[in-house]
Order: structure tokens, then sequence, then C-alpha cells
């Protein structure tokens, strides 16, 4: 069954509750929700959960993870880890949007008043992670969320590094992402309520929001480059220790601004094809809002990424970040 993963999960058909597998079982906990529990835990096994489609014009993450379900569903990969498969919205990767109604990755926090789809499946999917990390104790928590940029990018793949003061990041998982072909790291400088962030800021997980590329529809990505990240996650599906690689190979950077979007009447003062990361000297406008007026770069270069005007009044439209030297550890 594992082989109709994706596809079951994109039309939200039936799916047997539960099932076998070589090396374990499946439980199906709702359209999108499958937890793989093995019946021997690797020596490295983690407490994995791995999430695509949050935003649902993002595809090559969602084809990567069904590659591997079908490699497990065919005996190439041996459990050894409880994973919790998570497709975060459905609805949107039907119609081939990245939302419906609003952005579902700004919506993982426990107070969320908001009403409609998204927010009744943010709450969703924090109930199953709550559920899957109480039933998994003693083990090591690991959460990566996988997306694609809307945008080019200087470096196609990189990984945001959620803030919170409760959990340090493990030297390990800088040497696995470098082994995956991990080009850049950011790291956020206040809490952004993502996926990751959640898992990270709630349970204490070692957790990443991973950008793999530029978004493209379903057929169109080349998953050769994605190579050594799907090497990384069948470590993990596996319990074992993935490769390493010195964290010396990424690119280092730190969020310095936000970039808000505080009313209708506002633009970027850059082209929409901008690269991320692209950097920009100091004085340069970057933007202008009939609310906020202009934002400038101050003294100090800083580079752009995630720059989309199109986002909700009240939205982050950009991050504008420095260069920083890699971890010592």
């Amino acid at each position: 069954m594992l082989q109709e993963w994706l596809t079951r999960s994109l039309e939200e058909a039936e799916f047997p509750e539960q099932g076998r597998l070589a090396d374990g079982h499946f439980r199906w906990h709702g359209h999108g929700l499958m937890e793989l529990v093995p019946d021997h835990p690797g020596p490295s096994a983690r407490a994995c959960v791995l999430s695509v489609g949050i935003h649902g014009n993002e595809t090559a993450p969602m084809e990567l993870l069904d590659g591997l379900m079908k490699r497990l569903a065919n005996g190439e990969l041996r459990l050894g880890a409880p994973t919790l498969v998570i497709l975060g919205n459905p609805e949107a990767a039907r119609r081939a949007v990245r939302y419906v109604g609003t952005n579902l990755n700004r919506l993982f926090r426990h107070d969320l008043p908001d009403a409609g789809m998204e927010p009744d499946r943010a709450r969703t999917l924090m109930a199953a992670v709550d559920a899957f990390f109480a039933r998994h104790t003693g083990l090591g928590r690991l959460h990566y969320d996988l997306h694609t940029a809307i945008r080019d990018s200087r470096y196609p793949r990189f990984v945001v590094s959620p803030f919170t003061e409760r959990t340090a990041v493990e030297a390990a998982q800088w040497q696995w992402l470098a082994a995956a072909e991990i080009q850049a790291v950011l790291h956020q400088h206040r809490h952004s309520w993502t996926f990751s962030h959640y898992s990270k800021h709630i349970h204490g997980a070692q957790a990443f929001t991973l950008e793999l590329g530029q978004a493209l529809p379903f057929g169109h990505n080349d998953l050769s480059v994605l190579a050594p990240m799907g090497k990384l996650l069948a470590a993990l599906l596996e319990g074992r220790e993935p490769p390493e690689a010195p964290s010396g190979r990424m690119a280092f950077f730190r969020v310095a601004h936000e970039l808000m979007r505080q009313s209708e009447a506002f633009h970027l003062a850059f082209p929409d094809d901008t690269p991320n990361f692209t950097a920009f000297a100091p004085g340069t406008l970057l933007a202008e809002d009939a609310q906020a007026g202009e934002t400038r770069v101050g003294e100090a270069p800083l580079a752009v990424v995630f720059p989309n005007a199109a986002v909700e009044v009240g939205a982050r439209a950009a991050l504008l970040v420095h260069p920083e030297p890699p971890p010592t550890g």
C-alpha cells in the first residue's frame, strides 16, 4: 500500500487503517498522515517527522518522499525508525496552488484563533506531531519539513534553522546536511510559527525547513540533483547514521530584519525575478509601503531571501540577511 501513499493522499481516498511491512507496520491517521513503525529500531533510530506539501505547488519533495515509500514497499529499504510521513495540504496540492485560503506555514501555534481550511489543517498536523512524539519517547526527535522555493536562488538548496531559546542544533546535523549537498543555512532571528519551528520549539526536535530547488509542476522535477538528500532520508528511515561532510562546505547566514507588507499600496523596489540571497549595497531602496514608508539597506550590505510582494497585508514580504561564520563545533 505504501506505493499508493502519495496518490491516495492527494485524492483523499480511503486507505487501510493499518497494515504490515516487511520490517514493521504502518498506521493511517487520516488523509496525508502515515506512521511507519519498525519491528526493531535501528542502532541510530530517531523519531522522525518527514513532511512535504505544506505548500501545494512544491512538488519535488513530494516526488522524492514518494520514491522512498516505494523503496520501502519493495524491500529496497529496511524500516528502522518510527517515522511520521505527512502530506501537509492535500487540497492545495490537488489544485496545484501554494495555498487555498491562507499560508499554512504561518499557522503552527497552539493559540491560533483563525478559522478555515488551512487553520483546521494546522491544528490537525500539530495534534498528529504531538501524539507521534508522545508515542515514541526515549528516542531523539527530528523533523525535516521539505519545500521548494518560489524563485531562483544563488544557493538552490538551503535550510532555514528555526529560532528557539530551548533547543540547540546538534553539530551532526550540519555534517549530515553538508553531505546531502545543502549549500547554505539561514538562521532565523525570532519565532516564526512555521511547521519546523513548532517541532523545535514545542518538542525540542532537531528541525529544519529544507528548500530543495524551485517550485515546478509534477513531472517536471530533476530528482537526480536531490539524490544526496535522498540518501540522508533513506538513512533516517533505516535508523542508521547518515553520511557526513564538513559543515564548512555550506554558507551560513542570519536574519537581520523581516520586511513586512503593511498596506495594500506596497511594492518591492527590485525585479520580481531577483534570486534568493542576492546582496544589496548600503543605502539601496528595497521597498515602499504607503503605511511603513521606505525600506533601505543600512550601513552594512544585506541579502534578500523569500521576496514576495504578493503576500497578504501584515505578512512577511522578504527576509533581509547577512553572512556569518560557520559553527566551530
